[in-house]
């Protein structure tokens, strides 16, 4: 008399990815995700091409969500997939078939309920080797049963349950494709950013607060960091992140001024209106 082996259940995962206008990014994305089960795109009040390149894709779902912080847009995709496990992957990212094949070992051989990923960070056409972007890990992966969610309005962080193994392979970001590109980014997030810290009761900005935290911020990623060692576009880079910290405390000063910016516009509004009425 012969007995079956009972093998388990093979272990089934959505990708879920955010995108608002990304059409030059979509597709290659999405090629990279065709071994899960099922790929969810989120997309955030696209105008370009972004949804119907996606819907061109087999087996992609689109979802759409008008506004929302990016935890907002992670939980969307999470309640909309039906699978076992849930990995995030941004539009920029790319999930290389050793990596494709690390998660789902991973999947099957191990009882943690969380994946994390070294991340890869090229910009301005350079894999970023020094500067802090050399440690920036991203917990993405997770039992669906475990997340409980996602915090944050700009760096979001995820809620969850259980122990988390860290991937040898990496994640491809493409980032800081071009200077158009980031200053693109950088308009809505530090805005975001500058919000927060107005919110948080921050002492009155002034001109040398602005100065002093982009110098640091550039200093810390270009030397302490060696930034420098990744060449011109590690220096650049540096840069880049200096000028975005000083844009912050500009828009934080904005937000302190009393009376407010569009009050101050209003009354030269409103003056310019009375010597009209007075002529």
């Amino acid at each position: 008399m012969t007995h079956s082996v009972a093998h388990p259940s093979p272990v089934s995962i959505t990708a879920v990815v955010l995108a608002r206008n990304e059409a030059a990014m979509i597709a290659n994305c999405l090629a990279t995700l065709k071994w899960c089960d099922e790929i969810i795109v989120v997309d955030n009040g696209s105008s370009d091409d972004t949804v119907a390149l996606a819907r061109q894709q087999a087996g992609v779902r689109v979802v759409a969500a008008q506004s929302g912080s990016f935890a907002e847009l992670r939980q969307l995709g999470a309640k909309r997939a039906k699978t076992d496990w849930l990995v995030y992957i941004d539009a920029d990212e790319r999930v290389t078939p050793a990596l494709a094949d690390e998660i789902k070992q991973q999947l099957s051989d191990s009882a943690v309920q969380a994946l994390q990923f070294k991340r890869d960070n090229i910009m301005y056409g350079r894999r970023m080797r020094h500067g802090n972007w050399q440690k920036d890990l991203v917990t993405r992966a997770f039992r669906r049963a475990s997340l409980q969610g996602w915090s944050g309005i700009v760096h979001e962080s995820p809620r969850y349950q259980g122990d988390t193994c860290l991937l040898a392979q990496p994640l491809i970001h493409l980032t800081h494709r071009s200077t158009s590109e980031n200053l693109r980014k950088t308009i809505s997030w530090t805005a975001l950013e500058a919000e927060l810290l107005y919110r948080s009761e921050l002492a009155p900005v002034g001109f040398l607060t602005m100065l002093r935290k982009g110098v640091i911020e550039f200093v810390r990623r270009a030397w302490w960091w060696g930034g420098w060692r990744d060449g011109s576009p590690g220096l650049v880079e540096s840069l880049v992140q200096g000028i975005n910290k000083i844009l912050i405390y500009i828009q934080v000063w904005e937000l302190q001024r009393r009376p407010t910016l569009p009050e101050v516009y209003d009354r030269v509004e409103q003056d310019v209106a009375r010597q009209w009425r007075q002529r």
